[in-house]
């Protein structure tokens, strides 16, 4: 007689684990994906009603709301727009560019060179620089305001784009330093001594090993300090003047003349939120990269 040797009930527990578990994370994972889908659209809801408002007149957006547009697609026109560009928004909008684009830069450049500094190259006293370049994160933007003032005017830059470039850089080097040296911490030392065997200097090192690697750390650094310029305004209110306001600066001065001048501030916010909303879709790839790098060994 043979006898069937009976299936041990761990290996059984753990078949019927697997096929729960499997469905379950099937199921979860359908819940979740529907679950974010919603919570994008609802994300979204602000900016498509700020966009709807701003291709409204005046009389339709103080007689209904903005979703009325489903019903009563007439009411969208591009006049609102038209309006803008010929009040001389058009320039504030580019000296939002000019203001935002090399603080940028400026900021990636000069922190990466330091980062690179602070991690890999010996020198005297280089923790303690470090901690006291950390130590400046932790100081507030407003008690600098008046005392950089005062040395704008000495120099003869108070008003102007170039003194918002570079407070913006002054104060965004202390985070971007502390970015990048994390992440260029963590890549092998063996790269770097690699390349020193073969004779090749420490810059270019930076530039042909370190900063190629550094890109995901670079994009999310460059997008963090563009939404940060580009959004200001509490610099751009001491610093630029009239002809050297940024947008913010712009939509600001609208408010405080004209109140409830809405076919002015929705296409300018609008316009102020677009470019934004679109350099992070764009990006948004380099910036989860950055955002995860050194998380996992």
């Amino acid at each position: 007689m043979t006898t069937v040797a009976a299936e041990p009930p761990q290996q059984a527990a753990g078949i019927e684990r697997g096929l729960a578990g499997r469905l379950l994370d099937r199921i979860g994972g359908g819940v979740v994906q529907v679950f974010l889908v919603l919570v994008a659209v609802f994300w979204l809801v602000p900016t498509l009603g700020l966009l709807v408002v701003s291709m409204r007149d005046d009389t339709a957006n103080n007689s209904s709301g903005w979703w009325t547009f489903f019903t009563k697609p007439a009411q969208i026109t591009f006049e609102n727009y038209s309006n803008l560009l010929t009040s001389g928004f058009t320039s504030s909008f580019w000296n939002t560019i000019l203001i935002t684009v090399p603080a940028t830069l400026l900021i990636i450049f000069i922190a990466a060179m330091a980062a690179y500094a602070f991690a890999w190259i010996e020198f005297p006293g280089r923790d303690t620089v470090f901690l006291l370049v950390i130590a400046l994160l932790v100081v507030p933007i407003q008690i600098a305001l008046i005392p950089i003032a005062k040395l704008y005017g000495t120099f003869g830059i108070f008003g102007s784009i170039t003194s918002v470039v570079l407070f913006h850089v002054a104060f965004g080097l202390p985070f971007a330093i502390f970015l990048l040296r994390n992440f260029f911490v963590g890549i092998p030392r063996e790269l770097l001594e690699a390349a020193r065997m073969d004779g090749a200097p420490e810059w270019r090192i930076f530039v042909t090993v370190v900063f190629p690697l550094a890109k995901p750390a670079v994009a999310s650094l460059g997008i963090f300090q563009f939404l940060w310029v580009w959004n200001d305004l509490l610099v751009a209110l001491v610093f630029a003047d009239t002809q050297n306001q940024p947008m913010t600066k712009a939509l600001q001065s609208q408010m405080r003349q004209f109140g409830t001048n809405v076919d002015i501030l929705a296409p300018g916010a609008f316009l102020s939120l677009i470019i934004p909303l679109v350099l992070f879709f764009a990006f948004q790839r380099y910036f989860v990269q950055g955002l995860l790098a050194g998380s996992v060994k």
